[in-house]
């Protein structure tokens, strides 16, 4: 069964309207919620607005706007309209603005305050027409709905969406998305974890992004669930407090956001202290305090979650393990932008260990040209999920496309004796080494994460010898030391000094002897960033030691 229940997203929306119109929809954390007649309207006059201001069927609308109610508002009203929606990430670059406007000749752009300066700076100068998502966000509807006239009637073929990826490997390119794609999408992540009318989703990634938007905007309304947003970036300070207020039932996250709690929060409570830290270090100790960390996690974030969806990239082994044993109720997805994007999924309580589940209804993966003796290969899948091409770009679309239809991921996997799906890495990223073997960056960067005070890490070949970038957390240290007081930069440029011989043996002595590190490099700030929290690597290939 692969089927869809809609042939749109303004299907998927009207259905939700009129089956679950009293319910809360969209809402601030701290706020009155829209119920779905509250969005239909709201959907409606807008809608309405851009067909008055000549926006026709299958012309190209940006959104550039931080997460919000208003966003919801201007997706589906631009796609009520007929138009075609360009989502762009909030930190994105004038030069990357500039650019995507440009290549997908946007006629109109809806953007938040805060980031209204970026449209109007000189280098963009856009002449398109500019509406605001908090007036979308705040505003009525003072419009008789017969003076609306008839909307465009969208096909399931119809393009839906043009979303621009900046990713690890360079070139921002215009992944095309019909409403079939994203809708199809929607239900097969339902088919993976069932969405209720009583689940409330806080959204902490951005909307701009696939996963987010997918699974954390659109599933949720095709449900009757409700969305909440902060009005402030997602620190501890905010983010507690709208935990216990919202007490939410899912939640989607990066591996990041989970790792920083597991190594800031869980792993010093057992780790630093003697007896403790000895028990920890026996197996059946340690699942029992990961079981009362994990009761302590949960409560953390307001007690009821029964789904935390982790995606984007790899997750840490040793954070998996506390998960697993701490019976919290994570999941793990793998997908691409280009697949709309879900394409695998592990649900809770299944699946094996470090993989990333079975494919979800409807896609169909394979291994392409595996290794005889791993089974290691490309992974290849095919679905009604996957994108229609790269916007303007025959050619590079044809690169990732087998003649049989296929769509070449680009990222390395295997198959496990249970069939769910390992990913090893990207193959773009994947090092050779010197006697043919397969050297994967992320595992290394995997066992080097877990080192003390170490924050993030990339490992690159140079001259045939593998180097480690480590970014140490300079605060912590500091902090630690700071009894030194005038003697404490001298000390942490000894002190990291000391971490990287550590970590050069710590590394070594648990990765297989193809996969040691020639030199540690101590990188003193944060690597550049994917919106799924995913390193550049393209950035940081010519390092020099």
């Amino acid at each position: 069964m692969t089927k869809t229940p809609f042939d749109s997203l303004n299907r998927l929306l009207e259905a939700s309207v009129q089956q679950f119109g009293p319910n809360p929809s969209l809402s601030w954390v701290e706020g009155e919620p829209l119920t779905y007649s509250d969005l239909w309207v709201r959907v409606n006059a807008f809608a309405y607005r851009l067909k008055q201001d000549g926006i026709a069927p299958g012309d190209r609308v940006a959104i550039l706007s931080h997460n919000m109610p208003g966003w919801g508002i201007a997706q589906f009203a631009i796609l009520r309209a007929g138009a075609v929606i360009v989502p762009m990430l909030p930190d994105f670059t004038s030069t990357e603005i500039s650019n995507i406007l440009s290549h997908s000749a946007t006629k109109a752009a809806v953007v938040s305050e805060g980031l209204a300066p970026k449209l109007q700076s000189e280098e963009v100068a856009f002449k398109g027409l500019i509406y605001s998502t908090e007036v979308l966000d705040q505003a009525g509807n003072d419009i008789p709905e017969s003076q609306y006239g008839e909307f465009p009637e969208v096909k399931a073929t119809d393009l839906a969406a043009i979303i621009y990826t900046s990713g690890t490997t360079g070139k921002s390119k215009g992944v095309m998305l019909t409403h079939k794609n994203i809708a199809t999408n929607v239900w097969q992540g339902n088919a993976i974890h069932p969405v209720v009318a009583q689940d409330r989703f806080l959204s902490l990634l951005p909307l701009s992004h696939t996963l987010e938007n997918t699974l954390s905007l659109i599933l949720p309304l095709s449900a009757g669930a409700s969305v909440y947003y902060l009005r402030k970036p997602p620190t501890p300070a905010v983010l507690l407090p709208a935990l216990q207020k919202v007490k939410p039932t899912t939640i989607l996250a990066v591996p990041l956001i989970i790792e920083k709690i597991y190594r800031n929060k869980v792993k010093p409570t057992f780790a630093g202290k003697p007896v403790i830290g000895y028990l920890y270090r026996r197996p059946v100790f340690r699942r029992f305090f990961h079981r009362l960390a994990g009761k302590s996690l949960m409560r953390t974030f307001g007690g009821q979650v029964r789904f935390f969806g982790i995606g984007g990239a790899k997750l840490n082994e040793d954070v998996e393990l506390f998960l697993k044993e701490a019976n919290f109720p994570y999941a793990i997805g793998y997908g691409l932008t280009e697949c709309a994007p879900l394409l695998a999924g592990k649900v809770v309580g299944k699946g094996s260990f470090q993989s990333t589940g079975i494919a979800v209804p409807g896609v169909e993966l394979k291994i392409h040209q595996p290794d005889p003796k791993t089974g290691e290969g490309e992974i290849w899948a095919k679905g009604p999920n996957i994108m229609q091409g790269y916007y303007q770009e025959p050619e590079l679309t044809a690169e990732v496309f087998s003649e049989d239809g296929w769509f070449k991921t680009g990222d390395l996997g295997v198959f496990n004796k249970a069939g769910d799906l390992m990913i090893r890495g990207r193959s773009k990223s994947m090092i050779v080494g010197a006697s043919g073997e397969n050297i994967y960056p992320e595992e290394i960067e995997s066992v080097i994460n877990t080192f003390r005070y170490v924050v993030e890490s990339v490992v690159i070949e140079q001259k045939g010898k593998l180097v480690a970038l480590v970014h140490f957390n300079r605060e912590a240290l500091e902090e630690k030391y700071q009894h030194l007081k005038e003697e404490v930069t001298d000390y942490m440029e000894h002190k990291v000094e000391e971490l990287k011989r550590e970590l050069h043996h710590y590394v070594n002595s648990r990765v297989n002897k193809f996969s040691r590190i020639h030199i540690v490099q101590n990188h003193p700030s944060p690597f550049q960033k994917t919106a799924t929290q995913k390193i550049k690597r393209f950035l940081y290939g010519k390092e020099m030691v």
